[in-house]
């Protein structure tokens, strides 16, 4: 395996034989924790570059993760996504600007617009009704919006989603460019895509014209949790804005081990990324046509193809997305069997729904393990077989995100006083907290939005399938959150 150029020159300076009068306080000798990359963890000495003011080996290594992408300039997160996503809509927009943002974007976005004190005019996607999911933004919904609101300072997306469900990203930078607009992506869960042409996956956000780009290839490449990185093509958001930002929300003491990381992630990809990229979409191939033998799990991405593009303009096939036999066992269940039975550790359990993520560095039988998990799974299960009727025939969608009231800005209300109220008389006051299931980490109510029947009602069909409501204003001591559900409204 070709080895990076940031692991060389790390070996290079810590086989010198320089003694570390700095820290980090374990001076590279063992530490309390065997295993951990003691000997790598540095700090910026003379040699290592400056993730801050990068000039040498860290810019080298930027630039060609830049090029592999065909971004302009590419810059190393050792905070996650979350990092890139805090600074770039802060780069992008001012205080208290207009933004667009879907509805289904991650909890971060609106931690964004809360230290932003923006204004959100909200965007719904559409909705996968028979699997429960948050389907596609259309193009024709950014447009109006648009049209109709001349305000509007940026436009903000998820794409893919956590399921793995793509928007037209072609179709909407078009229209925020048309209105000189910058189109920021939380591509989180899609640092595979486009890579290489041919092997079975979608275009990437950068590619079909988005400005900002955020991507966590430590979700599905080879690379150490807490890694990310964030492209950025064209002049809509300016680059010193941005590392302006960066300095702020970024570690100003970033972790080697995590940026060695991705240079190595980078050059696996240049050396081996097609073959890898090869077998993986021919291990995908196998376990979706071997999936056609079920008969009551149903496989999004076996599917996909016959979903309307409205509802999913494109599927990741990366992600597998089973649903449940309705009736007959709740996501919940099949994640409980797999881990217990099967030994097979899903990703996220939704309420009928569970998500099984893979990578190029799948081991060679590990899908193949999975399917015939389902298929004796299947063979278990009382009663008849059911066919699952035709997703384009299964009814009136029923959107997961209602249309929010939105009240107050988010960054007004949390900071107004609150009070504790049981959850099932919360209808009609105003939320001073986050609500959201985690994964997916998607708000079903933030602060400054009033409290619905219908909000209510889907917090708890949430709960009776398991999901746990984590609430941003309650902390670990609230120890009877759970026997006395209540929530953090204003005080009227």
């Amino acid at each position: 395996m070709t080895q990076s150029r940031l692991e060389e020159r790390l070996r290079q300076y810590c086989g010198s034989g320089i003694y570390p009068l700095h820290m980090p306080g374990h001076k590279r000798r063992p530490g309390p924790c065997p295993g951990l990359p003691y000997a790598w963890d540095l700090t910026e000495v003379e040699g290592t570059d400056d993730l801050h003011d990068a000039r040498g080996i860290l810019k080298e290594a930027m630039d060609r993760t830049a090029a592999l992408y065909g971004a302009d300039h590419t810059r190393y997160l050792v905070n996650g996504s979350t990092c890139g996503i805090l600074a770039g809509i802060r780069a992008a927009v001012r205080q208290g600007d207009r933004v667009a943002a879907a509805r289904n974007c991650h909890k971060s976005v609106y931690h964004a617009i809360e230290l932003c004190g923006l204004e959100t005019v909200w965007i719904l996607p559409e909705t996968v009704s028979d699997y429960r999911i948050c389907g596609s933004v259309s193009p024709e919904a950014v447009r109006g919006l648009l049209q109709a609101d001349p305000s509007i300072r940026a436009v903000i997306l998820t794409s893919p989603t956590y399921e793995g469900v793509l928007s037209d990203i072609g179709a909407i930078a078009a229209i925020c460019h048309a209105h000189d607009l910058p189109l920021i992506v939380d591509e989180a869960h899609g640092a595979h895509l486009g890579l290489f042409p041919g092997t079975g996956f979608p275009a990437g956000a950068l590619s079909c014209g988005a400005d900002l780009v955020i991507q966590s290839p430590h979700k599905t490449l080879p690379s150490l949790t807490q890694t990310a990185w964030l492209h950025l093509r064209g002049d809509r958001i300016s680059t010193g804005a941005l590392a302006r930002e960066l300095d702020i929300f970024e570690t100003s003491s970033p972790s080697y081990p995590l940026l060695a990381s991705l240079d190595a992630c980078t050059g696996l990809l240049e050396a081996e990324g097609y073959s890898l990229f090869r077998g993986w979409q021919q291990r995908l191939s196998d376990f979706y046509e071997g999936a056609a033998a079920l008969r009551r799990f149903r496989i999004l991405g076996r599917e996909a193809g016959r979903l309307s593009r409205e509802r999913a303009f494109a599927y990741d096939p990366g992600k597998i997305l089973i649903a449940c036999p309705p009736g007959q066992l709740t996501g919940h269940g099949l994640a409980r069997l797999l881990r217990e039975r099967y030994l097979l550790e899903t990703e996220m359990v939704l309420e009928d729904c569970v998500l099984a993520m893979t990578s190029p560095a799948d081991a060679p039988d590990a899908l193949q393990r999975l399917l015939e998990a389902l298929l004796e799974l299947e063979g278990s299960l009382e009663g008849s077989p059911r066919v699952f009727p035709d997703p384009e025939e299964a009814g009136e969608d029923i959107p997961l995100l209602p249309a929010p009231e939105t009240v107050l800005p988010v960054g007004q209300a949390v900071r107004m006083d609150m009070e504790a109220v049981p959850l099932a008389a919360a209808a009609g006051r105003i939320c001073g907290e986050y609500l959201y299931c985690y994964p997916p980490g998607i708000p079903v109510c933030a602060p400054g939005e009033r409290i619905t029947d219908r909000i209510l009602s889907r917090i708890r069909s949430l709960e009776a399938a398991g999901c746990r409501i984590r609430r941003s204003q309650s902390g670990a001591g609230d120890d009877d959150l759970d026997k006395r559900p209540q929530v953090y409204v204003l005080l009227s």
